[in-house]
């Protein structure tokens, strides 16, 4: 803390965020002064390249030597908003090996090792915040970390990424295809040139693991998550979501899975995927509309809670950024820290082949006496009941959709298997999963 009572902040990265991170800090500088009980003084800006234009950055703050500016004696909060794995982890745990409390929006970092970060900031006796890794300026994570700890969470069901979210509202509301309903993303700046992080489901699942880590107190990363993006969806599975009431939505799904003995405190495991699927227009979800992001909680006591907002972009992002920098000031003022994370529940990632659900399959069959039957004797041959079937005849070819009641997904991927062997289907055209109907 600097003399008269200061505290003075070191941010890593300067590109939108960490633009908007220096705008409020200085735009909001009297109202977080009165806020914390001492003024934040902006030390210094690490970035890559120093010509680089940044408007309303002081250029007298920007360096180049990261390590020397998260290690200066007068540096008390850092604040990293790089993204990535490295140069961030080593920086990260530079910073608070030299007792800085650290403010991350780093989700790729934190799922791919968030129990080092953890441990870390126990050992050093370090603050470790990062509320803008998930869900922009949505407050989640402290919910999670703080509100709901004394309670016992069972699922997290939500949509964690807005440029998905825009694809799949503007293909079932205006019928666009997947190419065109991206290529408006891209112009509207909701998808990156590159997509891939977003509609093949990696961002969406390293929000997952940082969820489940938090919710169930157990290990949980990027690579534990089941994943499945969203360009296989169809114009047909949209049609056949709206036949049934449903709209596809890209699902994070973190689930306590109770014990044999029906214990769902402790369980045998938690369940994390991430993949799209079919909920009901009466659910919550359904009504998330464009690039917004909504997560549903539902726990023992508290039951079920609902957060929804704005998921990402420059300056949500920030807000959650200032957000976290006001409790670590706080802390630093009255000489405390926040709450530090465990695992100490260390619930083993069960298998996707363990997940329970219902499940939408399409076929493309022959049009002919005895093909409903056969079809129906799949599905028993693995102990998956149908719920529903809608057939339609195309001249010699027919299309069967088949709704499932509940059932593992090993067994559901054992009647597909099943059913691209026979002779009378075609094609299996869609697998895709029912959820939020419980």
């Amino acid at each position: 803390m600097k003399p008269g009572g200061a505290l003075t902040v070191g941010l890593l990265g300067c590109g939108v965020v960490g633009t908007e991170v220096v705008r409020l800090l200085r735009e909001q500088a009297d109202d977080l002064a009165a806020r914390i009980g001492v003024p934040l003084h902006l030390g210094g800006v690490a970035v890559r390249r120093l010509d680089k234009p940044r408007p309303g950055v002081d250029p007298d703050l920007l360096t180049t030597d990261a390590v020397g500016l998260v290690t200066r004696d007068d540096i008390d909060i850092v604040v990293e908003v790089i993204g990535g794995i490295e140069p961030a982890r080593g920086l990260v745990l530079a910073a608070m090996k030299a007792g800085k409390a650290v403010i991350s929006a780093n989700k790729a970092l934190l799922a791919e090792d968030g129990e080092t970060l953890f441990g870390a900031a126990r050992e050093y006796g370090a603050d470790l915040y990062y509320e803008a890794s998930v869900a922009g300026a949505i407050p989640l994570l402290r919910p999670l970390r703080e509100s709901l700890v004394g309670d016992h969470v069972h699922k997290v069901l939500g949509i964690v990424n807005g440029t998905t979210n825009y694809i799949l509202d503007q293909m079932d509301t205006h019928g666009a295809g997947f190419t065109e309903a991206l290529e408006e993303a891209q112009t509207l700046g909701y998808a990156e040139a590159d997509p891939t992080a977003d509609v093949e489901g990696f961002d969406a699942a390293a929000k997952a693991a940082i969820l489940a880590q938090l919710a169930f107190h157990s290990p949980v990363r990027a690579a534990d998550v089941h994943r499945e993006g969203i360009t296989e969806v169809s114009a047909a599975d949209m049609a056949s979501a709206q036949a049934m009431g449903c709209v596809v939505k890209l699902l994070a799904i973190c689930e306590r899975v109770p014990a044999a003995d029906g214990n769902g405190r402790n369980g045998r495991g938690v369940s994390v995927r991430v993949y799209p699927a079919m909920i009901p227009r009466s659910h919550p979800l359904a009504s998330v509309r464009e690039a917004y992001n909504a997560v549903f909680v539902e726990a023992e006591s508290a039951g079920r809670l609902m957060f929804y907002g704005a998921g990402a972009g420059g300056a949500p992002t920030a807000s959650a950024v200032l957000g976290d920098l006001v409790a670590v000031a706080r802390n630093k003022v009255n000489g405390t820290r926040g709450p530090a994370e465990t695992t100490y529940a260390a619930l083993p990632v069960l298998p996707m082949g363990e997940t329970i659900t219902r499940y939408h399959v399409q076929l493309d069959v022959a049009d002919r006496s005895g093909v409903l039957a056969q079809v129906a004797e799949e599905f028993s041959r693995h102990g998956v009941s149908i719920q529903a079937v809608r057939q339609e005849g195309h001249g010699d070819d027919a299309q069967l959709v088949i709704v499932t009641h509940r059932a593992d997904d090993a067994a559901l991927a054992a009647t597909v298997a099943g059913l691209s062997g026979l002779d009378i289907v075609r094609n299996v055209a869609s697998v895709m999963r029912v959820e939020g109907d419980d």
